[in-house]
């Protein structure tokens, strides 16, 4: 089973559209309501989170026992994990980092939800 989990930050008194920025964000683009996120310090947290996992170029991911994967998609204002066969385990690691450690609520688009009610914005 796949799935993608996706994270960004809007600027605070942004409009929220999440289907459209989530939308516009994993095609690539940038937009003026949100903010630019550490990407660089986000990368080097999930490696090292992960540092026991198989990286066979910066931006896959697979446990080498077989037991799931993710390749990790960013831009300057987005992360975006498209997992494979994970466990929830080990997507919760995702959550904690980027919502813990970044501040940066869930967008879940299998749901069409975002995660954001504990921020300012």
């Amino acid at each position: 089973m796949s799935a993608d989990y996706d994270f960004w930050k809007y600027k605070k008194g942004a409009a929220h559209d999440d289907q459209r920025v989530y939308a516009a964000l994993s095609d690539g683009e940038a937009l003026e309501g949100l903010q630019e996120l550490p990407v660089e310090k986000i990368r080097e947290r999930i490696r090292e989170v992960f540092s026991g996992w198989d990286w066979p170029d910066k931006d896959n991911c697979e446990d080498p026992a077989g037991n799931g994967s993710f390749s990790l998609y960013t831009t300057p204002q987005f992360v975006r994990f498209d997992c494979y066969s994970m466990s929830e385990q080990n997507i919760n690691l995702f959550l904690d980092i980027l919502t813990e450690e970044f501040g940066c609520p869930l967008y879940d688009p299998q749901i069409s939800t975002r995660f954001d009610s504990w921020t300012e914005v």
